[in-house]
């Protein structure tokens, strides 16, 4: 018989790769999943904590005009988070008008948490381009809370 190099298709053991799962600093107010602990997001990159008048002006219009709801109630929006991963982006009808957004989930339970806001198409709504919106019904506080 001839030598192949590659293995027969029933000897080939499929795996799946272990997550990687990033841990936030234990000195950090954090929020993490509900549902496995998998930490999500540092306290410090909710968006209503930027600094001086910009926070002002950004508390005011987060609380006046656009609070954040999820399918589940309400969300809060983050500048950045870990342990989270991406579906494809899709044009939906929100509140505040059209936008490109993709779901985003627990990259270690898999639960669905909210979604990213890939495009704004309203000029006003621009500054969510980039950032993610996970529902408080999904997430946990955790670390120096008290």
């Amino acid at each position: 018989p001839e030598l192949s190099e590659e293995p027969p298709a029933e000897m080939v053991k499929m795996t799946k790769s272990k997550t990687f799962q990033a841990y936030l600093p234990n000195c950090h107010r954090t929020y993490s999943c509900i549902h496995c602990r998998a930490h999500l997001a540092n306290h410090d990159e909710l968006i209503s904590k930027a600094s001086g008048f910009f926070r002002d002006l950004m508390n005011y219009f987060l609380t006046k005009m656009a609070s954040f709801q999820g399918s589940q109630g309400r969300a809060y929006l983050f500048n950045s988070v870990v342990n989270v991963g991406c579906g494809p982006a899709e044009e939906r009808v929100l509140l505040t008008g059209l936008h490109a957004v993709a779901d985003i989930y627990c990259e270690n339970c898999k639960t669905t948490l909210g979604w990213k806001y890939e495009h704004a198409f309203e000029s006003s709504q621009k500054y969510k381009e980039g950032k993610f919106i996970i529902e408080l019904a999904h997430m946990i506080k955790d670390n120096g809370w008290e």
